[in-house]
């Protein structure tokens, strides 16, 4: 994984809303697993089309409070890797 890649989800997860947990959730064939905000803010642009660097920079944007979110979205995707939530391909 590198900020050229691109995350896509598995086949068989996705993220949804889920008004009883009311929270955000990544469903998957065995369960779900509750998000929280941040979580949530970057996977709901993990979309299979932008790179990781696009990410990065539009949640830079959108929380520039935050003072550069890059090291902590690349920790985050490479742990939603590591649960099979994700899956990275080179772009086309």
């Amino acid at each position: 994984m590198n900020e050229n890649s691109i995350a896509v989800f598995r086949r068989g997860y996705r993220m949804q809303w889920e008004a009883a947990q009311e929270s955000h959730v990544v469903l998957y064939p065995e369960g779900m697993a509750k998000l929280n905000e941040t979580a949530a803010a970057i996977l709901e642009l993990v979309d299979g089309k932008q790179d990781i660097a696009a990410i990065i920079a539009t949640l830079d944007s959108r929380f520039p409070e935050a003072g550069g979110v890059g090291a902590d979205v690349l920790e985050f995707l490479q742990s939603a890797y590591e649960q099979k939530w994700i899956q990275f391909r080179d772009p086309a």
